[in-house]
């Protein structure tokens, strides 16, 4: 069985930037060529979180 590595991306912050959002689609595309995959990067804050996993930015 192979094992997966990930990583995961947890800024507190209520929304994202768009500075967050290009050091989300860098990380992607550097961890793609070393193998290792971005999980997810969840933006938190004020009580809420946001997925831009889920929003398409991975």
């Amino acid at each position: 069985m192979e094992t997966k590595q990930g990583v995961w991306l947890l800024p507190y912050d209520p929304t994202p930037s768009q500075e967050d959002i290009q050091v989300t689609r860098r990380l992607t595309e550097s961890g793609k060529m070393i193998g290792i995959e971005l999980l997810d990067h969840l933006i938190i804050g004020d009580r809420k979180f946001v997925s831009l996993k889920e929003k398409g930015y991975l």
